[in-house]
């Protein structure tokens, strides 16, 4: 997609294509919309980033709230948007066995208790053995480092989201 086609969306388009980068935010997309013309797709993406990094610690935690847990209540239920969906799918948390689905509703569940949001790792860039490892691992980190880590990996998930859309045809989206 052309980065023309991009800066002529109107608003409510754009929101509507962009509003799911960073998971059920869509308001992130809303703010960066008055920032066009973008030169390119790494120009909005410095823009989704620099909002992001803008907040305050409690804001970015609102942003890691907004995600689900990896293998969870939404998966189960078939209520997770359809980018997670794809990634979970993609990372084989779809198929986890009921031993594997108790792990992850054990692990997740510390995890939140730990640090008051969920767990955050960018699914499509790992496999469920890694992912679990990383959960487990990441569950020593103190909250400041952890929250940071979390914002990396939601940083990730955007970079390949915004990817997917500008790389694929906008009239497919909208």
């Amino acid at each position: 997609m052309d980065i023309n086609v991009v800066n002529a969306l109107t608003y409510e388009d754009f929101v509507k294509l962009f509003g799911n980068v960073v998971e059920k935010c869509p308001l992130i997309s809303a703010a960066i919309w008055s920032h066009r013309p973008f030169k390119d797709l790494a120009d909005i993406e410095a823009h989704i980033t620099e909002f992001i990094l803008s907040l305050p610690d409690s804001g970015k935690e609102g942003i890691l709230r907004c995600h689900p847990d990896l293998a969870g209540r939404d998966l189960q239920s078939g209520t997770l948007t359809r980018e997670s969906q794809e990634e979970q799918s993609q990372a084989g948390m779809t198929t986890l066995d009921s031993a594997e689905v108790l792990q992850m509703y054990r692990l997740n569940s510390e995890y939140k208790e730990r640090f008051g949001f969920p767990f955050v790792i960018c699914a499509r860039l790992n496999k469920k053995a890694d992912i679990v490892g990383q959960l487990s691992e990441r569950l020593k980190n103190d909250r400041a480092v952890e929250r940071e880590r979390a914002i990396e990996e939601v940083k990730k998930i955007c970079r390949l989201r915004l990817r997917n859309i500008v790389l694929s045809d906008i009239q497919t989206k909208l």
